[in-house]
C-alpha cells in the first residue's frame, strides 16, 4: 500500500502524543505556571519551544533517517553509533523510564485509595506493578495492534479524563494570576525554555520513532517516502495535543496559588485542583490520568526497546525482550529505582546534549554532507560539557570548579553550556573537512 487515509494517520499522531505524555509531562506545566505567574506567556513560550518543538525535531530526524538513531550516530563512528543508542535505549526505558510509569501510577493513583496501615507497606506496591507491568506487556506484545489499543482507546480516554480534569479551571478559575516567583521574575523566556529542555521529551523522541514506523509499516504501507510524511505528520498532531495540554495545564497552576498555595510540585498542584473542583471524585479522576498517562509511555517504551534489541541481537524474538524488559522494569520498580534514579540522572544529563546535537546535524546533513569531521567535532564538544554536568549531577565535581566554569563559559549558569563548545566543534569540523578534502585533491594532481 503506498497511502494512508487521514482517519489511521491521526490515530498515529494520538498514539505517539500518548507515548510522549507521562506522568512528568503532567506535573512540569502546573509548577512552571505557578511560578510564572503574570509572566506565564513568555514562560510557555520558552517551555514549548524545547517541550515540544525539540521533540517534534527529534520525530522528523528519525523520520529522515528510517527509524534508525544508530545510522545517526554512526554518522560520528560505528562504534559510538552502537554505545551511544543502547545507552539511550537503556537508560530511558527499562533503568528509569519503565519502572518509574509504575512507582508514579501507585503512588498517585492507588495510594490515596488504600488503607493507612497497607500504603507502605510493599505488598500493595508489589500486587500493583504485577498487575502494570503484566498490562504493559499484554499491550505492547503485538506491535501491529498499537495504533489501535492506543492511538484509538487509550489516547482518547486520556484526553477525556484530561478535559474534567482541566476544562473546569476554564470555566470556573481557582483564583487571579499571581507575582512570578525566582527566575521567571526576571527571565521568564529562558527559565521555561531550561524547563521545557528537562522534560527529555527530545531523547523520547529518538526512540519512540521506531515504533510508530513500525506502526505505520504494520498499516501496509511500504513506500518510504510516505512512510516518512505520514510520521512527520504523526510527530505535528503529537505537537498540537502536548502543546495544547502543556498550555491547559499551566493556565490551571497560575490559577492555583490562592487556593492550594505555594506548592512544592506540579503534583500538588493537580491533586489540590482535583479535589478542589470535584471534592473526592477529584482524586479518582487524577488517578486515572496518571495510569493512562503512565501505561502508554511504559507501553511505547517496552515497545521501542524490544524492536531495538530485536534488530541489533535477533537471537531473542521481540516478545522475549518484551517479556524481560517488563519483568526488570516491576523488579526495579519494587527494589532498585530510588539507586537507579541516582544513576539514571547523571548519565541522562549526559546523553542529553549529545542526542539534541546528532538531532540539529540531521537537518544539517545535506549542507555538510555526512562529514564525519562535522559529526565528531559537534559530539566532541558538546560531550566534553555534558560528561562534566553528568559528574556534577553524580556528586562527583566541587562548587568550586562548577562556580569557575558559570563565570567563564557562555550559557553555563543556564544549564546550556554545551552549545558553544558545539558549534566551534562543528566550525573545526568543517576546517579539518576542507584541508581534508583540498590535501587529497593535491594528491590526485600530484
Amino acid at each position: 500500500m503506498k497511502t494512508i487515509t487521514a482517519k489511521k494517520t491521526l490515530a498515529v499522531g494520538l498514539m505517539l502524543f500518548a507515548l510522549f505524555f507521562g506522568a512528568g509531562n503532567m506535573i512540569f506545566p502546573p509548577a512552571l505556571g505557578q511560578a510564572a505567574g503574570t509572566n506565564i506567556w513568555p514562560a510557555l513560550i520558552g517551555f514549548l519551544i524545547t517541550g515540544v518543538g525539540l521533540p517534534l525535531l527529534g520525530v522528523t530526524a528519525i523520520a529522515i533517517s528510517n527509524g534508525d538513531l544508530q545510522q545517526i550516530a554512526n554518522r560520528v563512528h560505528p562504534i559510538f553509533g552502537m554505545i551511544f543508542t543502547t545507552i539511550v535505549y537503556l537508560t530511558i526505558a527499562p533503568f528509569f523510564g519503565i519502572p518509574r510509569t509504575g512507582t508514579v501510577s501507585f503512588e498517585i493513583g492507588i495510594i490515596p485509595f488504600l488503607p493507612v496501615g497497607f500504603k507502605h507497606s510493599g505488598v500493595a506496591l508489589f500486587i500493583f506493578t504485577i498487575l502494570f507491568f503484566a498490562t504493559t506487556f499484554w499491550l505492547a506484545l503485538n506491535p501491529s495492534k498499537l495504533v489501535d489499543r492506543i492511538g484509538k482507546v487509550l489516547t482518547p480516554a486520556l484526553l477525556i479524563i484530561l478535559i474534567i480534569l482541566v476544562g473546569k479551571a476554564f470555566i470556573q478559575p481557582m483564583g487571579s494570576i499571581s507575582a512570578p516567583m525566582d527566575a521567571y521574575t526576571t527571565s521568564p523566556l529562558f527559565k521555561g525554555f531550561i524547563e521545557g529542555y528537562l522534560t527529555m521529551d527530545a531523547i523520547a523522541a529518538l526512540v519512540f520513532g521506531i515504533v510508530i514506523i513500525t506502526a505505520i509499516k504494520d498499516l501496509g504501507i511500504t513506500d518510504k517516502k510516505v512512510i516518512t510524511v505520514t510520521t512527520i505528520k504523526a510527530g505535528i498532531i503529537a505537537a498540537i495535543g502536548l502543546a495544547l495540554v502543556y498550555i491547559s495545564l499551566a493556565l490551571l497552576g497560575a490559577t492555583s496559588t490562592s487556593v492550594i498555595g505555594v506548592a512544592e510540585n506540579g503534583g500538588q498542584i493537580l491533586s489540590g485542583a482535583a479535589i478542589y473542583y470535584y471534592e473526592s471524585l477529584g482524586t479518582i479522576i487524577l488517578g486515572l490520568a496518571i495510569t493512562f498517562a503512565c501505561i502508554t509511555t511504559s507501553v511505547g517504551l517496552v515497545s521501542s526497546c524490544s524492536e531495538y534489541f530485536t534488530k541489533i541481537w535477533p537471537k531473542l524474538s521481540y516478545r522475549s525482550y518484551a517479556a524481560i524488559f517488563s519483568f526488570f522494569s516491576m523488579i526495579v520498580a519494587n527494589v532498585g529505582l530510588t539507586q537507579l534514579i541516582k544513576i539514571s540522572v547523571p548519565v541522562l544529563v549526559t546523553v542529553y546534549p549529545i542526542a539534541i546535537t546528532l538531532i540539529i546535524l540531521t537537518f544539517l546533513d545535506r549542507y555538510i554532507n555526512s562529514s564525519k569531521f562535522v559529526y565528531r567535532g559537534a559530539v566532541i564538544g558538546a560531550g566534553l560539557i555534558s560528561i562534566f554536568d553528568g559528574l556534577v549531577a553524580a556528586g562527583l565535581v566541587g562548587k568550586n570548579i562548577t562556580q569557575l566554569l558559570s563565570n567563564a563559559m557562555p550559557l553555563y549558569s543556564e544549564g546550556v553550556g554545551w552549545i558553544i563548545p558545539a558549534i566551534i566543534g562543528a566550525i573545526l569540523g568543517i576546517f579539518i573537512e576542507k584541508t581534508n578534502n583540498k590535501a587529497q585533491q593535491n594528491k590526485k594532481a600530484a
